[in-house]
């Protein structure tokens, strides 16, 4: 009777360690801001936004990333580029998908590209269609608030000419438009 009840006993024991733990998915919102840069035009220039997204358990999920740097051009005209990303992301939850933790990720996406350079006599608007890749990492200090650290590269898919108007000095290159972006951010899941 004994090799029956330590047999029960060592089956209840591996059945619970070895059952699947329960899958959480999770939502979350990172407002950020940052620098543009890697593009002349638009080195270190201040950028703002914000990445909203949902992981299923914690690993693969989608993200929207909205990002707007005003002043872009660090030109005494109107400008600003925008970005507005659907992304995939991949991020391998150290620590479990709740509680503190870290979780490092890979995104990649595609979307809006939007270049505005209004100078009073003209004004230049872009929508391209581009795409951006990147990576970063996510650290949370408890079950729903952390830290984002994040780095992307954004491309336009077009070849738009350059934005060039002598007259008042301005030279601004938006030929395969492509840069960088450096956030650090809240995130609340």
């Amino acid at each position: 009777m004994r090799g029956v009840i330590k047999g029960i006993i060592v089956a209840a024991v591996l059945a619970t360690a070895l059952a699947p733990a329960r899958a959480r998915a999770e939502g979350y919102v990172s407002p950020f801001a940052g620098v543009h840069f890697g593009n002349n035009d638009i080195e270190n220039e201040f950028v703002w936004g914000a990445d909203a997204g949902y992981m299923g358990a914690g690993v693969f999920g989608v993200e929207a990333d909205f990002g707007y740097g005003p002043n872009a051009f660090n030109e005494p005209i109107d400008n600003h580029i925008l970005d507005l990303m659907g992304n995939l992301i991949i991020g391998i939850p150290l620590g479990g998908t709740h509680g503190a933790g870290v979780r490092p990720y890979v995104t990649a996406g595609l979307g809006l590209v939007q270049t505005k350079i209004d100078t009073g006599l003209g004004d230049s608007t872009t929508n391209d269609f581009g795409f951006n890749v990147g990576g970063g990492v996510m650290g949370f200090f408890s079950n729903h608030v952390g830290l984002r650290g994040d780095v992307r590269y954004f491309r336009s898919f077009q070849n738009n000419s350059t934005f060039d108007n002598i007259d008042n000095g301005i030279n601004i290159d938006l030929k395969n438009f492509d840069f960088w972006r450096g956030s650090i951010g809240l995130v609340i899941r």
